[in-house]
């Protein structure tokens, strides 16, 4: 979205006619849609603009709720931003460590600075883009204790702030198309700047969950948060907004609520041992937190095989942690023999899980030809080194 655009959908007419547009619907006659729009006399900029917005609305669901339905977005901003309910978890820290005046620099659309905001808190939110910066402002303008600038977040004046978010932008520069930045130093603000600021304010910075854990400073708690056994982010805190020996957190968010596993440092792996009754795959959060360790001690379990993130064990033992499923037998890992391991037991619908072992699912499950009534899922990895397929049942 361009300048002139959202100028456009922020005229009285723009925004009466977004709002008067049916939910959409992946798939519909968009062809008819802006010919009937046309014919009714809006200009061609403006339908674009308010048929676009349309469409990131829906695609917000997930991320915003109900709350999208008064929102402005951009599709890089959209992309970028924190899901409404870990964005509370943010703004949480602030309010139990006793902070409230707050600059959120680098804002994106807004969606942290409105958790902030919601919960009383004194937010200043900066973007460098003025247009994403105008559409924070319109996202933020039911909230009376936040406003919105639009400046350069590493020449912005933090004086009389008590503390800082930040979420560098981490793909490149526009509001559509864009791509993902993949070396840290890129990303705006810079990290060098952002760490620089830890060590006279505290704060929290939001990254990607596949971030060089190299570069986590020795001083910051680390905090993998998954959403739905979705991976979604690493946050990094420091000062107040860091708990007390804590360094490593996995954090999940379930429609059955919150689970947290923490530790003062990476775990220790357990031994490695014999495939069991049953079979473990730790959450992402958990893998990325490097606490299998610590899970596999709390169900009595150990490792099947060196640096490869499933966990085996004799017992089941419900945890939120991880995914248990039931071995029901080892099948042959040749293909050919595979393949006739299926058919005979009438399997046609496969799931293909896979750790250490060098395959694609998705081209191994087309080789293997499943054909039947049966469905079933399969774990193609290691046992104390050695190549194995095991059959497996999901423990309910």
């Amino acid at each position: 979205m361009d300048r002139s655009e959202l100028v456009e959908l922020l005229s009285p007419e723009g925004l009466r006619l977004l709002d008067s547009l049916p939910p959409y619907e992946q798939g519909a006659d968009v062809v008819r849609v802006v010919s009937d729009l046309r014919k009714a006399g809006h200009a061609p900029g403006l339908v674009t603009a308010v048929l676009s917005q349309s469409r990131l609305r829906a695609k917000a669901l997930t991320k915003f709720g109900d709350f999208r339905s008064r929102m402005l977005f951009t599709d890089a901003g959209l992309e970028q931003a924190t899901r409404l309910r870990v964005a509370a978890l943010h703004a949480g820290r602030f309010v139990t460590a006793g902070i409230n005046r707050v600059a959120d620099l680098g804002c994106g659309i807004g969606g942290d600075a409105m958790a902030m905001a919601a919960m009383d808190l004194t937010v200043t939110a900066v973007d460098t883009d003025e247009v994403t910066a105008t559409v924070a402002s319109y996202n933020l303008a039911p909230f009376p204790s936040a406003h919105v600038v639009h400046a350069d977040a590493e020449t912005f004046d933090l004086t009389g702030f008590e503390g800082a978010w930040f979420d560098p932008a981490r793909r490149t520069s526009g509001h559509t198309n864009t791509s993902r930045i993949t070396k840290p130093e890129d990303y705006s603000p810079s990290l060098d700047y952002i760490f620089r600021v830890a060590n006279d304010l505290p704060i929290g910075v939001k990254l990607g969950p596949g971030h060089d854990r190299d570069l986590i400073p020795s001083d910051a708690e680390a905090q993998w948060v998954s959403v739905d056994g979705q991976l979604v982010e690493m946050g990094l805190w420091f000062g107040s907004l860091a708990r007390g020996g804590i360094r490593r957190s996995a954090l999940l968010l379930t429609a059955d609520g919150v689970d947290e596993l923490t530790a003062p440092g990476d775990s220790e792996d357990v031994a490695v041992g014999s495939i069991g009754e049953y079979l473990y795959e730790p959450d992402g959060a958990v893998i990325r937190a490097r606490l299998i360790g610590d899970l596999a001690r709390s169900i009595d379990g150990r490792m099947l095989s060196d640096g490869i993130a499933y966990i085996t064990a004799d017992t089941h033992v419900a945890t939120p942690f991880a995914t248990a499923f039931r071995v029901l037998e080892a099948l042959p890992s040749d293909e050919k023999k595979l393949r006739q391991a299926l058919q005979e037991r009438n399997i046609g619908t496969l799931e293909i899980k896979k750790r250490g072992v060098d395959i694609d699912p998705a081209a191994l499950r087309v080789r293997l030809r499943p054909k039947g009534t049966g469905s079933a899922t399969i774990v193609v990895t290691r046992v104390e080194g050695h190549h194995v397929t095991l059959l497996v049942e999901r423990v309910r």
